[in-house]
């Protein structure tokens, strides 16, 4: 079977060329080749030798996705479900500000996570991403809209943090000058909380944002939002980001979806800047969306107001996340569950 090539970073790609007897700085040829390039065939790599090329073809793949849908938002907003070549498909978001493009990617098919407002609940966990799946994804929507991609956000389907290893090799490609060079303050990942993880990222000397998925204030709402509130509780969960700040010096961006009569009042508020008190952070509020079957409703527009003024008034920073793609399949793994029916 081939190898993806992607799933290989420089220095790895490195040993791999030593391994099939050539030198090592054709490793960086190669990267230039596909990170700043962005071909779709190794014959396209000119300046190897005719003998090294088809060295790759024989070895290697370049893993190129297939476009199974594509769906365009009034606002710009673009969802790619991939085809990622095994018969499993994959939800890729384009957002495009003021400030550039903006690249929602998946970590896995699937998620184990069960979080009750996300619409990847119910659709089983298939695997996880290597990280040249995951790279692809960056590639494969720069090629399709012919632009560079300035910043990139582990939010998609899947829990960054099940799938440790392949997110943060992927992440270092993607940083790499000599790669897709996106600097790491440009790239976020989320997480629903594997406390853990949390801690090991904190030593990986990755200058990239966390952001943490809390959307409760209590252990018995988060829980029955989040199943993994069971496993790391709220306090496990915030003692964790304290570490990170304190190892990193990076500020934490705390995701908060308000749902209606759920956790949207001011005592919820109350309770948040309690619990964030003193810690170097930031609140994107999120107006949950609607999904099919979900147990959450989205709040109204003036209780996400209150609940961001009382926040700015109590020294706790917090913005109202702008909604994108509402005319779309806006939530992570809808369009890929429509497809699956």
């Amino acid at each position: 079977m081939l190898k993806n090539i992607k799933d290989f970073d420089l220095e790895e790609l490195k040993i791999e060329l030593e391994n099939i007897g050539e030198k090592k700085f054709r490793a960086e040829q190669i990267f230039k080749w596909i990170y700043q390039e962005k071909v779709i065939s190794f014959n396209e790599m000119t300046n190897l030798s005719i003998e090294l090329r088809e060295k790759l073809n024989n070895n290697y793949t370049l893993g190129i996705f297939k476009i199974l849908k594509k769906q365009i938002a009034s606002d710009g907003t673009i969802k790619y479900l991939f085809d990622i070549l095994d018969g499993n498909a994959i939800e890729t978001v384009l957002m495009k500000y003021h400030h550039g493009y903006s690249l929602c990617v998946s970590s896995q098919v699937g998620c184990k996570m069960g979080c009750k407002f996300c619409a990847s609940t119910g659709i089983a966990f298939v695997r996880s991403l290597t990280s040249g799946e995951i790279v692809e994804q960056i590639l494969s929507v720069e090629r399709d809209e012919n632009i560079k991609i300035s910043n990139v956000v582990f939010m998609g389907i899947g829990e960054p943090m099940d799938n440790y290893d392949n997110v943060v090799n992927a992440i270092r490609i993607i940083n790499n000058p000599k790669g897709i060079n996106i600097g790491a303050r440009h790239i976020s990942i989320s997480t629903s909380g594997i406390v853990p993880k949390i801690y090991q990222l904190a030593e990986e000397n990755i200058q990239c944002t966390l952001s943490i998925s809390l959307h409760a204030t209590t252990d018995e709402q988060r829980s029955k939002m989040m199943p993994i509130n069971n496993k790391y509780n709220i306090e496990e969960l915030i003692k964790a980001c304290k570490d990170y700040i304190s190892k990193t010096n990076r500020r934490i961006s705390f995701e908060y979806a308000l749902a209606k009569d759920n956790n949207d009042n001011l005592d919820d508020a109350k309770r948040l800047v309690k619990l964030l008190h003193g810690m170097i952070c930031h609140v994107n509020l999120i107006p949950i969306n609607k999904i099919e079957n979900g147990s959450f409703e989205k709040t109204n527009n003036e209780n996400i107001i209150k609940f961001r003024d009382y926040l700015n008034d109590h020294g706790i920073v917090a913005t109202i996340r702008r909604e994108l793609g509402s005319d779309i399949d806006a939530a992570c793994g809808q369009l890929r569950r429509k497809n699956l029916k």
